[in-house]
Parts: structure tokens; sequence; C-alpha cells
């Protein structure tokens, strides 16, 4: 090999070097761009994803408040139909008290019983409604009797037949009176 041939090898080697660089180049430009475009995609993706997670999130929340409530009512459900199933034991403990007897002793027993129950049911949260003198109120009354007397105010309670009674504010059973006017 000549002179000559030495030279044309290396201007065609540095042609070729330079060519490779500018491929290499082109090759790094366009490597940056997909990776930009790889970058966006993965972005779109997370951001899709912490979206997916956050409404995930606000559903198990709701979801426990909802399971919250819905034990709570279960709760007071049961609770107010328990209570209703001891109002007729309460009734008869009643009349048992008001009975007159000479037995001092089966009347103490009988008392004794009654005040407990009573107790017990009131801290249940069981209250009574009051109803005597009061004015009628359908949500808490049931009117079974209607007078005419000029001695009491319109729909003012004469007589209660039945004690009425709630749980907080659920009532459990409607008071039942006489109403005048």
């Amino acid at each position: 090999m000549g002179k000559e041939e030495k030279k044309e090898n290396l201007e065609e080697q540095e042609i070729a070097e330079n060519e490779e660089k500018q491929e290499e180049t082109l090759t790094n430009e366009e490597l940056i761009e997909k990776l930009n475009k790889d970058l966006e995609e993965e972005k779109k993706k997370s951001e899709e994803y912490f979206d997916h997670l956050k409404r995930n999130m606000a559903e198990f929340d709701n979801y426990k408040k909802r399971m919250a409530k819905e034990k709570e009512s279960l709760y007071a459900t049961i609770a107010s139909d328990f209570l209703l199933d001891l109002l007729p034991i309460l009734d008869n403990f009643e009349k048992a008290v008001e009975a007159p007897t000479t037995d001092e002793t089966f009347k103490n027993g009988i008392d004794m019983i009654y005040n407990s129950l009573n107790d017990t049911l009131k801290k249940s949260g069981l209250e009574e409604i009051e109803a005597l003198g009061k004015e009628f109120d359908p949500n808490y009354h049931e009117a079974v009797m209607h007078i005419e007397d000029d001695k009491f105010k319109e729909k003012e309670i004469v007589e209660v037949f039945r004690k009425g009674y709630k749980l907080g504010d659920r009532v459990i059973r409607h008071s039942m009176v006489k109403v005048a006017n």
C-alpha cells in the first residue's frame, strides 16, 4: 500500500467515524425523545393509579362510616325491640304495686322488684313519656277516648290508660290517653 492509499483509507475512516458519530448523536437524540415519551406515559399511569387509590380510600372511608351508622342503628333497633317486650312486664308490676293487699312483706317484695326493674330500664336509656296534663301530641300519644269538658284546655290529656316510653329520641310505645275538648 502506498501513501496515497493509506491517506484515502484514513480519510474514509474519518468519514465513517464522523458518520457514526452523527448516527450516534441522532440515536442519542432519538433515545432521549423515546425516554421522554416513556416518562410521560409512566407519569400518566402513576397519576391514574394515584387517582384510583384516592377514590378507593374515599370509598373505604364512606364504607366505614356507613357500617358505623348501620351498627348504631341496628343496636338501637335491637334494644328498642327488647325493651318493648319488657314493657308488659313493667305494666303488670305497676298494677301489682297499686293493688291493695294486707300482706306487707309481699307488698314490699313487689315494690323492690318493680323499683329494681324500673331502675335497670332507666339505666338502659328508657324514658317515660310525660302525658297527664300535657297537650296531645300524635308523635308521642295515642288518643283512644275524647271528652268534652270545660274544666280542661283544648287537646289536654286528662287520663293515661297505658304509659308510653321512648329510647333516646325513638318512641318505643305511644302513651294511650283520653283527650279533652
